[in-house]
């Protein structure tokens, strides 16, 4: 927690937070819940409301257009869901204010960016990870990209290793699906990619060699809407399917001997835990784009 602290403290002050996707949000809310930092303001759309009103209730709410005058730096995220940060770091930008933007994954760096064909580009850009840095020099070589630690992934391997102390040992294999939206139609195929994936799967479930009939516990993703998945779990005969109602994201984790999914950031959370993590997405899509190496693919496994 070291580097983010510091940074924080030089940053000038008031800081203006706008944040609205879950990712950055996540990362965000982690390194200031334990900063002493109280020149702080932020503004949250969607997923990020909750997030930070659980981690950081400290923080005064108010829309963007308000606060970020009021401010000398500005630290957003860079989700995909709405224009609500792009507007920010262009409103930052407009009046000269240093801008941060925090980037969570690894995929799409520059078209983060861009809304309507209008890119805003921040001044800085904070990652969590040495792959992510890379990444982002690559792509914007004439921007500082700053690594700190990931507090939110250590928070969250914390709270799994909390919930392993009272998991029940499983003799057949518990595996958690960690599902995300994939609207992409891969192969011209009627399915959406994340129910193709789902498809290829359950039917290579051998390939993960585990004893018996597995427990299959499917996380939904937060955007995901209710009863999204209830006919395909209905049409799962002889299988042991359920949704997930833990009410953690590490509780569901703890539960889990195999975590499955596509390339969600859960399934980065689970190898960090130490569980058997393995990318479902089938041969014929684009491959998975987490780059951590201990991450098995169920295609390799099929071969």
């Amino acid at each position: 927690m070291q580097r983010a602290l510091e940074m924080l403290t030089k940053l000038g002050v008031p800081i203006a937070i706008v944040a609205h996707d879950a990712g950055s949000a996540n990362h965000i809310s982690a390194w200031f819940a334990n900063s002493m930092t109280t020149t702080v303001y932020g503004s949250f759309g969607g997923p990020a409301k909750d997030i930070f009103g659980r981690q950081c209730p400290w923080i005064t709410s108010a829309h963007f257009n308000e606060l970020v005058p009021q401010c000398r730096t500005l630290i957003s995220g860079t989700g995909w869901s709405s224009a609500f940060e792009h507007e920010a770091r262009k409103l930052a930008k407009q009046l000269g204010f240093h801008s941060i933007a925090v980037i969570d994954h690894w995929t799409n760096y520059r078209a983060r960016f861009v809304r309507d064909g209008e890119e805003i580009l921040p001044d800085e850009i904070w990652v969590t990870d040495e792959y992510a840095k890379g990444l982002a020099e690559l792509e914007f070589p004439k921007i500082q990209v700053v690594q700190l630690e990931n507090s939110y992934l250590e928070s969250l391997v914390g709270e799994v290793r909390e919930h392993d102390h009272s998991k029940i040992a499983s003799c057949e294999g518990n595996i958690l699906y960690v599902l995300e939206p994939i609207r992409q139609a891969w192969l011209g195929s009627g399915l959406s990619g994340e129910f193709q994936a789902l498809e290829f799967f359950i039917a290579n479930l051998d390939a993960l060699r585990l004893d018996g009939i597995p427990s299959i516990r499917l996380r939904p993703h937060p955007s995901d809407t209710a009863g999204k998945y209830d006919q395909w779990i209905e049409s799962q005969k002889g299988l042991k399917i359920s949704l997930d109602v833990s009410s953690s994201l590490a509780e569901s984790i703890a539960w889990a001997d195999v975590v499955v999914g596509c390339h969600t950031y859960a399934m980065v959370v689970a190898l960090a835990a130490g569980r058997r993590v393995i990318s479902s997405i089938p041969p014929w899509a684009p491959p998975c784009v987490l780059p951590q190496a201990g991450i098995l693919k169920l295609a390799d496994l099929v071969r």
